[in-house]
């Protein structure tokens, strides 16, 4: 089982799984004598989940497949797709072991891809019993993961130097969205290293307050006084400097975990090409104002002086994130597309690296109203395998997913990042913006060789969007943002942000609204490190002729009478120790 995760405050439930050819297998530690629940959820409730439901009762083990339907009623499902392995009770714990066939053929299962999981867990002091009336009351609890999460090799950073970039005692306001910006001195120079691994270091009991944590590569040519102080980032009084500060070199966001750069891969540092100077960028989520928070989060660096074969970069790629970025209310399903141009991979890789290069992790980025992302990949026209996806994303669990293989980016490829939104709650427009109530479809991508390419982004074009809604004409020239529309007289002295949530959308109208968009003519964006352009940023430039909707490749499932088939041949071992048997041996962990 390379992979387990606690699931609970308490760590009376832990989970272990890997992957075995077409099926997973999961292995469960639970703190209890009584049954065990683990299911798989849509929304991360107990409607309409995939649960399984275990113990050791009396000397016997046992297992039984379960469903939910919308109202959370508990059925047994027909057909058993859950394979107990083995199953052991001590004194304090209860152990089983099981697998599953990630496709089953079987309407009440969901099948487990290389999405987020939303798994719930559940366990009680007693067993089931007959009637399976006991209740887990509070024992209970939901946590995202990914299940098909490629092995990785761990290599071990116990004895390797580090260094943290952590905030000092930053009052967070009593306000919806903070974004609190530091600078930093890295501390390693004159002589090169590879950062191996980053970790988040969020304060206790700020896991839900701190949102996102990004860290950007500043101008070489700043000095300490910029260490001072922090400051609000995007703030008219900012300090200039932070303005030098556009490169991101790391990503994390919420929920997940360390990142671990592969064996031949690290993030340089001590060289003059190398990052001196940092700004981190911490987002903070207060949308209940909680006043008087104080945060002391941020990030530790672990480095090593033995150096690997190449420098990783990151590019940021999707929707530049702006108001031309819009959604209409009480939509159930509105697509946006940022476009990583084949005009701006020509021209960078192209004096860059005509050889192309290597990704090797993506995190796809949204905010509140996210429900998918997909990183699409076209080469000479022709679409290939999704970069990366996502298609259960949950706001609260956003990490790098390590690609399977790496994948080459050649100059003149496409890279479309797809974001599938919902606001079917919602009354008023949703916009592009910085609060998580605002929107953004972004994915960073993590690459060797480092070249000078730090964002491939796009535009939608506003005048179109804004002729959709009957908009004939602006003030110009324009003084005010956002801008002010002249006529129609209906929305005449009104900004255009004004102007689309006067507009009566329907659910017909924003999907007329979304097709156009689709199709509209992109600004490219195309930057490089030190607030340099390439030639092509801010030219216009057509969206490729993609297949919409993406077409999914079809699904192999195997159903439960041939996984039946197959039980004849393999040895299922079932196993009972007895609480005398262990003596005090303590918890299986």
């Amino acid at each position: 089982y390379p992979h387990s995760a606690v699931l609970d405050g308490a760590g009376a439930y832990r989970l272990r799984w890997g992957r075995r050819g077409s099926a997973l297998a999961l292995r469960l530690e639970v703190r209890t004598r009584g049954y065990v629940g683990f299911g798989l959820s849509a929304s991360g409730g107990m409607a309409s989940a995939d649960i399984v439901v275990g113990g050791v009762e009396r000397g016997q083990p046992y297992l039984q497949d379960y469903f939910t339907d919308e109202n959370r009623v508990l059925k047994k499902d027909p057909q058993q797709d859950y394979h107990l392995e083995y199953a052991m009770e001590n004194s304090t714990h209860t152990i089983l072991a099981f697998s599953r066939e990630l496709h089953t053929c079987d309407t009440n299962d969901k099948s487990i891809t290389e999405s987020t999981v939303r798994v719930i867990w559940a366990y009680h002091h007693k067993d089931m019993g007959e009637a399976g009336k006991n209740y887990h009351g509070s024992n209970r609890g939901t946590k995202s993961l990914r299940l098909l999460n490629p092995e990785r090799d761990e290599v071990s950073s116990a004895s390797l130097p580090y260094f943290d970039l952590t905030n000092k005692d930053v009052p967070v306001p009593d306000k919806d969205t903070t974004y609190w910006c530091q600078m930093f001195k890295i501390p390693v120079q004159h002589e090169k290293h590879h950062v191996t691994k980053v970790e988040p270091l969020i304060q206790k009991g700020h896991e839900n307050l701190v949102h996102h944590i990004l860290l950007y590569q500043c101008s070489s040519n700043l000095n300490d006084s910029v260490l001072d102080y922090g400051h609000e980032c995007y703030h008219p009084n900012m300090p200039d400097s932070f303005l030098t500060c556009e490169t991101v070199i790391f990503a994390w966001a919420i929920g997940g975990e360390g990142f671990t750069y592969p064996p031949h891969v690290g993030l340089s540092i001590g060289t003059a090409a190398d990052p001196l100077f940092v700004l981190m960028e911490v987002h903070y989520d207060n949308p209940s104002f909680t006043e008087g928070l104080i945060d002391n989060s941020g990030l530790r660096l672990i480095y090593t002086p033995v150096l690997r074969k190449y420098d990783a970069g990151v590019i940021e790629a999707g929707l530049w994130v702006s108001l031309f970025h819009n959604i209409p209310p009480g939509m159930p399903e509105f697509v946006s597309e940022g476009h990583c141009t084949l005009e701006c991979l020509e021209e960078a890789l192209g004096a860059e690296r005509p050889a192309g290069i290597q990704v090797f992790a993506v995190l796809l980025h949204a905010h509140l109203a996210g429900r998918a992302i997909r990183m699409r990949h076209f080469h000479n026209g022709e679409e290939q395998k999704l970069l990366a996806y996502d298609d259960e994303f949950d706001f609260n669990f956003q990490e790098f997913q390590y690609l399977k293989e790496e994948r080459t980016i050649l100059p003149g490829d496409n890279l479309v990042t797809e974001c599938h939104y919902s606001t079917v709650d919602r009354i008023r427009m949703t916009w592009g913006g910085l609060s998580t109530r605002n929107e953004m479809c972004l994915s960073y991508l993590l690459y060797y060789p480092r070249i000078n390419l730090t964002r491939c982004a796009s535009i939608p074009d506003i005048m179109e969007q804004l002729q959709f809604i009957g908009v004939k004409e602006i003030y110009r020239p324009v003084r005010t943002w956002p801008f002010i529309i002249k006529s129609p007289k209906q929305y005449k002295n009104l900004s255009f942000m004004d102007a689309m949530n006067k507009f009566k959308w329907s659910r017909s109208e924003g999907v007329s609204y979304n097709q156009l968009v689709l199709k509209l003519p992109v600004n490219v964006r195309c930057s490089k490190t030190d607030n340099a352009e390439w030639s092509i940023q801010g030219m216009t430039a057509l969206p490729p002729e993609i297949e919409r909707p993406y077409k999914t490749e079809p699904v192999i499932c195997s159903s439960s009478s041939c996984l039946n088939c197959s039980l004849f041949l393999t040895l299922l071992c079932i196993v009972y120790i007895t609480a005398s048997t262990i003596g005090n041996t303590g918890p299986f962990v």
